[in-house]
Parts: structure tokens; sequence; C-alpha cells
């Protein structure tokens, strides 16, 4: 029976599992193929809400997924452990022990052969090399980080909120290096959270003047991958919203409690959060002569098999995929993740009755970001031109998670979910405490 083996459970490699599952898997009457899921990982939770999870306003455990649950429904095979190798002539990959927070070992170091592999691992924040950033700034990769951050945010707040104005300590500073997607949104978020947590038995904090927020970007305004109208869009409102913007500026230097930019500036900083940028995973240099782009990216085809193995395929955010003939590449968003799994589905279901696989052609849905609960700015259809605000784009904000969600349990649960979801925050509070 064919072996393929999934690594990586986010967003599109575990779309890709569950919808292959569904199709060829265990639960079917023939079937067709062996499906396993790989992932360093027990849980899966969608990677661009982890804002959410820093600034509180989402508790993880709610919207997390357990693969091995996934797994039973749907057909396939999960298996924990990190990547940490392949065989190509014995075809066979090479999995890292896997340990509990104890330090015991809960797996040992394994291999599995596979027929087909796809190689679905995302990215993981690029520090460039920035002095004291990794020992100090806080990446958002992971919920572990995510709720490191909020934790830190909590304790600096009750610290700075239990006592009168006169006898109040120095402001809480925030600096968020980055200003795209996940920094800017990130601080928005923040300012929502400052003004529920005023009133969560901390009367003494106030929301804009004893927390301040620092959004840094290198490139001369924020979200430079969009139009020059969303970006005046939306740091208008994020000024609005006391949020300090600085822009062309360089951090060349983080340190415990502040951050130095290339132009002498000193950012005041109890808490650094580094969102500037991203990478592939180090591992793909080291698997087996694959090529990798200069940012670590899987270079592939358009039918998204890698360059010099027909048995091996990437998506997401690991894979540095050509846009047709434009001499551009694929963008890093959770929506090319979604149509590079769709478009996998149907090549591997054709390379199975030895078709040929078709090129992938990516569509951009447009771009938007959330700024709070009642608002979002972005902009729609495949040319970007058409400018959208307000609720509307909130709510085709919110459908990109509906989507990913319908597409591991189907529309029918999906709303379910949404509604259960809504239930749930007419009683829990707006903001995670503990």
């Amino acid at each position: 029976m064919h072996r393929l083996i999934v690594v990586g459970g986010g967003a599109g490699g575990l779309e890709l599992a569950t919808q292959l599952g569904d199709r060829f898997g265990a639960k079917r009457t023939h079937q067709q193929m062996n499906i396993t899921l790989l992932d360093r990982n027990p849980t899966h939770v969608w990677k661009p809400l982890l804002h959410e999870v820093a600034a509180g306003s989402m508790d993880p455990h709610s919207h997390q997924l357990d693969y091995a649950a996934q797994a039973y429904l749907h057909g396939f095979r999960f298996k924990q452990g990190a990547l940490s190798g392949i065989d190509r002539t014995r075809k066979i990959i090479f999995v890292d022990p896997v340990h509990d927070n104890d330090g015991l070992e809960l797996w040992p170091a394994r291999i599995f052969q596979y027929d087909t592999l796809v190689i679905a691992v995302g990215s993981t924040t690029h520090f460039f090399g920035v002095a004291g950033a990794e020992e100090h700034a806080l990446a958002l990769d992971t919920v572990e980080q995510a709720e490191c951050f909020r934790r830190r945010l909590i304790t600096a707040a009750m610290g700075a909120g239990s006592t009168a104005a006169a006898e109040r300590p120095r402001k809480i500073n925030i600096a968020i290096v980055g200003g795209g997607a996940t920094g800017v949104e990130l601080a928005a978020k923040l300012r929502s959270t400052a003004d529920v947590l005023s009133v969560y038995g901390l009367q003494h904090l106030h929301p804009y003047e004893d927390i301040g927020i620092t959004l840094i970007e290198s490139g001369p305004r924020v979200l430079p991958a969009l139009s020059e109208r969303v970006s005046k869009a939306v740091a208008q409102i994020l000024v609005q919203r006391s949020v300090n913007i600085m822009s062309g500026e360089h951090v060349v230097e983080v340190t415990a409690k502040s951050l130095r930019t290339r132009s002498g500036k000193a950012v005041s900083a109890d808490i650094a959060v580094w969102a500037a940028g991203i990478k592939a995973p180090a591992v793909l240099s080291k698997l087996d002569g694959l090529n990798v782009s200069v940012a670590g990216q899987l270079f592939v085809r358009q039918t998204l098999q890698t360059d010099g193995d027909d048995n091996i395929f990437a998506l997401g955010d690991c894979a540095c995929c050509p846009i047709s003939d434009t001499g551009r590449t694929v963008p890093p968003r959770a929506q090319a993740a979604h149509q590079q799994a769709s478009f996998l589905v149907k090549a591997i279901s054709r390379r199975l009755s030895g078709r040929d696989i078709l090129g992938f052609q990516y569509r951009d849905l447009g771009s938007f970001v959330s700024l709070g609960h009642d608002s979002a700015v972005g902009s729609g259809l495949a040319s970007g031109s058409l400018f959208i605000g307000g609720l509307l784009a909130r709510v085709m904000y919110k459908s990109l998670y509906r989507m990913h969600v319908a597409a591991l349990h189907g529309w029918p649960r999906m709303l379910l979910n949404t509604l259960s979801h809504r239930l749930r925050r007419t009683t829990a509070p707006h903001v995670k405490l503990h």
C-alpha cells in the first residue's frame, strides 16, 4: 500500500492529511494509502491566532485540536516527533526522540519509510543576528511562547495596577519589533487588552498612561507588503490608540530592559516581542542534498515537487514556489498553504493513478489585518485595489479561520464550533487572567 508521510501539522499539513485521509485512508471501505502525519507537538493551534493568545483575548485550549483524535476520525495516523534528516535513496526519514517537560523520554529516535513525502514544517522567527534578540525578545512561533508573553503582561499589569496613582511604579513599556501583520495585530490587540484589564480589579491601571506600546519598523511604513492606502489607514488607527510608531528604525541590540536602534535611539522595553521576519527551519538545509533558497526554503516547481526528487513535495512557508513566469514566489500566507493543500490532494490523486500533475496556480484572495475586537482593514480581490474596512473587513478576516476549521471538520461542525465559542464568550472573561 502506498505510504505517504506529511511532516508538519500546521494549517497546510493538517488540512492535507485530513483530506487525504477522508479520500484514501483507513476509514474508507477500500483503503488505498497509509497516511502518517508527523509533528513535534501533540496539538494544533492556527498560527495566525497566536497574537490573540499573547494578548490574552483567546484561550488556546478552547481552540486547539488534538492530532491523535483528528487522525482517528479521518483515517490517518499521527506520530509525534521532529524531523532530523532524510535518506532519499532508501526513502526513509529520521525522527528525533521526544521528551516530556521533565526530560523523560516518551518516544525514542525512530525511522519511517515513505513512498511520497510532503514537507510542511512552516517557518520560524528570523532574528537576523541582532545582538541579544534571541535572549531577550519573545517570538510568537508557538502557543508556549504566546502564553509566556501573556503571563509576563498580566504580572506587569497587576504590579502597575495594584497601587494608587501617587504610588504607582513606572509605566509598563512594550516594544514590538516588526511592523508586518503580526506586529500590527499584536499592538492593536494589546491596546484592547489594556482597556479590559483596567476594569478587572485593576482600577488603578490606566490603559493608555500606564501601558506604553511602541511599534518599530525598519521600512518607511507599517504593513509594507500591503498597499500604501491600507498602511496609512492602519497607522492612523494605531496612533489614535496611542501606539507609538517608529518607522525607518533598524534595531541593532536588545537588552533585558531596552532596545537600541542604528540611529542611536534607545527604547525602553519591559517586554520585547520580535516579529520582524521569518525564515525556514534549519533542518531543511540538511535533507540529503535538497536545494534551498537564501531564506532556507526548499525550491519547488509549480507541481510543488522539490528540485531533483519527484517523490518529495513541499508546501506553505517552507516552500519557495514560483508564480508562473512572473519571477515572483508564492508569499508565506495562510491562504497560500490552504490553496496548496487543496492542490496537493488532487495532485497526489493524479499521481496514484499514473496521470501527470498540473501546475499550481496561486490566487491572491486579499489580505486583511485585525485591529481589535470590532475592526479590521485590508485589500480584497486579486488586484488588491479594492480597499475594505470596518465590519465587512472584520467578517472577511474571520472567514479565513472559519475556512480552516471547515477544511478540518466540515461546514456543519464548523458552524457548531463557531456558535459554541460565541456562547462561551458570554460567560468567560474577555481576557485570560490565569
